[in-house]
């Protein structure tokens, strides 16, 4: 779907990435995991579009257009617009709705849909503090999938939800993923995308390993990846980091 080959980034003088290789297909879900400052995010922008690789190329296959689908960090601001949940997902539909400067009835039926398939079409008229993490990352959802995108980033979906919601959002995703989404996260939660995620991508401004995850984390990897030694038990077929 996209490809990224020998990909390298700077802001500047400042390398970010380098010798980047990295290819995501439909079905596919990858977690990119790696210290804050070791690019993930300025990755998930060069998947987006938003930022053009200072070396490499960004390709998709025949050259087409894919359209693609984010969802940035939790940020407590945003919370304190005054939106109410349908409205925030409404924007979502912007870009298509260039004739005019308001949403009519399709993009009103469209938002009513895909609020209900995320279990959130009851929450349409309330207001964004009045949600829970959980209910804010759902709605947060909800709007990137107003673009029918075909590649779904997520920046960090983890942060700042209880161990009950992330099973949740975990669930929804894989969701996505058996409909044919092409699901991209990052995180800094080592065990919950070791128990959980198909694909590991080590990050730290290079890629230093990608595969499932019982091939991928080792202490060597671990140790390269965070700087840090870590001790990696296998418990139940699924690789365990433990900071000794």
């Amino acid at each position: 779907m996209i490809r990224l080959d020998n990909i390298g980034f700077s802001y500047g003088e400042g390398e970010v990435l380098y010798d980047i290789d990295f290819s995501i297909g439909p079905g596919e879900m990858a977690g990119i995991i790696g210290p804050s400052g070791s690019g993930k995010t300025t990755l998930l922008r060069i998947l987006l579009g938003e930022l053009r690789p200072t070396s490499g190329a960004r390709t998709s296959p025949g050259g087409r257009t894919i359209s693609v689908g984010y969802v940035p960090q939790l940020e407590p601001a945003e919370r304190n617009f005054p939106l109410t949940v349908e409205e925030m997902v409404l924007l979502g539909s912007a870009a298509s709705s260039t004739r005019r400067p308001w949403f009519g009835r399709r993009e009103r039926n469209v938002a009513f849909g895909v609020m209900d398939r995320l279990g959130i079409a009851g929450l349409a008229s309330r207001r964004l503090n009045a949600l829970s993490g959980g209910q804010f990352q759902r709605a947060l959802i909800a709007r990137s999938l107003m673009s029918n995108p075909e590649l779904l980033l997520l920046d960090e979906p983890t942060s700042g939800i209880d161990l009950g919601t992330r099973q949740s959002v975990l669930e929804l995703l894989d969701e996505l993923r058996a409909d044919g989404y092409a699901v991209v996260l990052t995180t800094h939660d080592l065990n919950w995308v070791a128990s959980h995620l198909p694909r590991i991508v080590c990050l730290n401004r290079r890629i230093i390993a990608d595969g499932p995850p019982l091939d991928v984390l080792n202490e060597e990897v671990v140790a390269e990846t965070f700087g840090a030694r870590m001790q990696v038990l296998v418990h139940n077929g699924r690789p365990v980091v433990i900071d000794p």
